[in-house]
Formats: C-alpha cells, sequence, structure tokens
C-alpha cells in the first residue's frame, strides 16, 4: 500500500486542487491532505478555519474511491524542521506531492520521495483569483465543487471575507 502526502492552503479547496487529487490517485491508494496555515483564519489570504477547510475537503471528496485523510498543519516559522513538524502531525506517507519549490526542497532535503503534477488551468485555478471574485461579487461557483460553495454558503464565507478585505481607513 501506498498513501501519499499533498500539502495546501486550501483557501479555499477549488477545482484546481481536486483535479491534482484524482490525478495522485492513480499513484496512491490512500492519501493525506495537510491543511496548510491551519493556525491562520479570518483574513482575505486565510479566510477560513482548518475546519472549515477540512469539512469542504472532506465533503468534495466524499464521492472518490481513494481514502482521504484531512490533516491541520499549523505554521511553523523554521524552514528546516518543517518536514519533521509535517510528519509528526500527519499519518506516514511514503511520497509528497507539490509544485511548490520550496516545499520540494524541503522534502528533498528531508530525504522524502517528492512527486510534481501539472497543475490544471492555473491561470484561473488559484486561490487568489477564487477570493478575489468572492470579494468582488464574481463567478467564484464555477472554480470550486458544488461542496465548497455549499460550505461557503454554509458559514457565511462571503460576507466574512468581504468584511476582512474591508479598510478602516478613510482613503487617505
Amino acid at each position: 500500500m501506498t498513501r501519499g502526502f499533498y500539502i495546501g492552503r486550501f483557501q479555499p479547496f477549488h477545482n484546481g486542487h481536486r483535479n491534482m487529487v484524482e490525478q495522485i490517485a492513480n499513484d496512491v491508494d490512500e492519501l493525506v491532505l495537510g491543511i496548510g496555515s491551519a493556525d491562520d483564519s479570518h483574513t482575505v489570504r486565510n479566510p477560513f478555519t482548518a475546519g472549515e477547510r477540512i469539512m469542504m475537503i472532506t465533503k468534495s471528496l466524499v464521492d472518490t474511491d481513494l481514502v482521504t485523510y484531512a490533516v491541520p498543519i499549523e505554521d511553523l516559522e523554521r524552514n528546516s524542521v518543517w518536514v519533521s513538524h509535517v510528519q509528526s502531525m500527519s499519518p506516514d506517507f511514503d511520497v509528497a506531492y507539490s509544485n511548490n519549490p520550496l516545499v520540494i526542497q524541503l522534502f528533498r532535503e528531508a530525504n522524502i520521495e517528492i512527486r510534481q503534477s501539472p497543475m490544471f488551468n492555473r491561470e484561473v485555478l488559484e486561490g487568489t483569483e477564487v477570493r478575489q471574485r468572492m470579494i468582488h461579487g464574481g463567478d467564484w461557483q464555477s472554480l470550486v465543487p458544488d461542496a465548497v460553495a455549499e460550505v461557503v454558503e454554509e458559514i457565511g464565507g462571503i460576507e466574512r471575507i468581504q468584511m476582512v478585505s474591508d479598510s478602516d481607513s478613510n482613503g487617505e
């Protein structure tokens, strides 16, 4: 049995993430999804809590045959020990997946096999784009699985991200 590890902030979990999971599913029997920046929420960059992101992922992947585990990974501002921190928060895994150059380097230095996957429609399927559309009332729903849109609605996510994106300055 092979277990993979895929880390992301998933702010929110979007169709690009879903596509990556589907690609990884061809290689592994089980997949751990590490919820990065689990300790951060209610900001424009990280509007959703770790628990809300776990709900998004779990509901989005319920129809897949792949066994998945979503685990929160709090930020650690010491890159040299980051991989051991990830390992302490996660079930054991055989291979890690990422396209982030720093993450790739850190796993390589820890002698953990790392694989990259092609990104799916990256110019649109990117968390910043989804969040900007949420803030400005654009079509963000077409960029996420239906289950994510349902969770965002349930938690009042649009109102939250719009509120935290406002400034209390008078424009000066």
